[in-house]
């Protein structure tokens, strides 16, 4: 089965949702049809792999995993990375385009020697590779990186965009969800396009989704129920919001 977070991924800058101030300078930098240096920081699940990865597909069209190369740097932090697999890549020529990209994910996991190898080489190959850096803190990544980045500061999307986007692969997936369940989801993603959309997938063996589905999935307690354990706790009732927590507990 698929993976509904890829499958629904947005294409275009301009399908990327809640993040309309970044996405229009963007789409000035693709207009151009040239790119800087670029770093995403921001919470997870904001559209900040999204929009570098709908970037490479409207640069380059169907050659676009030929000039994208996507690296996860909370696997590979060391500065190997950076003299091997970074390097090799960027050194070898762009097919049908001008330059190539490098995204390099979750970059504040780069090591103090791996990011100033990753400086040098953005600087070697700036003519024919574009970096674009995406992390959860920006402080994390070294000022002279910083200095040679455009950097967008992503925010968690609003409640409103990711309950439309839920609704569009709800509609896509012929799935019957009532609103309760809907809430429930965006209430446990905490403002996580990605992860909303993984409940939901999570969910989907289920003929009718409800509210108590999604909790029972994602093994969450409900908050109406934290919420009487503490009101009777704060009412002086505390054999009963005991057995409330030993039975949560267990549950």
């Amino acid at each position: 089965m698929e993976i509904w977070t890829e499958k629904y991924r947005p294409k275009k800058i301009s399908d990327v949702i809640g993040q309309e101030k970044i996405t229009q300078k963007l789409q000035v930098f693709m207009d151009r049809g040239n790119i800087p240096h670029m770093l995403f920081s921001g919470p997870p699940g904001c559209g900040k792999t999204t929009a570098a990865i709908a970037i490479a597909h409207e640069l380059f069209g169907n050659s676009w995993h030929s000039n994208f190369l996507e690296l996860n740097a909370s696997d590979e932090r060391g500065i190997d990375v950076v003299r091997n697999k970074i390097k090799n890549f960027a050194k070898i020529k762009p097919i049908s385009a001008n330059y190539k990209i490098v995204c390099l994910d979750e970059a504040d996991s780069l090591t103090s020697d791996a990011q100033h190898a990753l400086r040098r080489t953005m600087e070697r190959y700036a003519r024919t590779t574009r970096f674009i850096l995406i992390c959860n803190y920006s402080n994390r990544i070294i000022e002279p990186i910083q200095s040679r980045c455009a950097i967008f500061r992503y925010k968690s999307l609003q409640l409103d965009d990711m309950r439309i986007q839920l609704k569009k692969v709800i509609s896509s997936e012929n799935l019957k969800v009532d609103d309760n369940a809907i809430t429930g989801i965006l209430r446990l993603s905490d403002g996580d396009m990605r992860r909303a959309i993984n409940i939901l997938q999570s969910c989907s063996a289920e003929k009718n989704i409800t509210e108590d589905t999604v909790y029972s999935i994602t093994h969450t307690i409900q908050p109406e129920n934290i919420g009487k354990l503490i009101s009777d706790a704060l009412d002086g009732k505390f054999i009963d919001a005991r057995a409330q927590l030993i039975s949560l507990m267990k549950s």
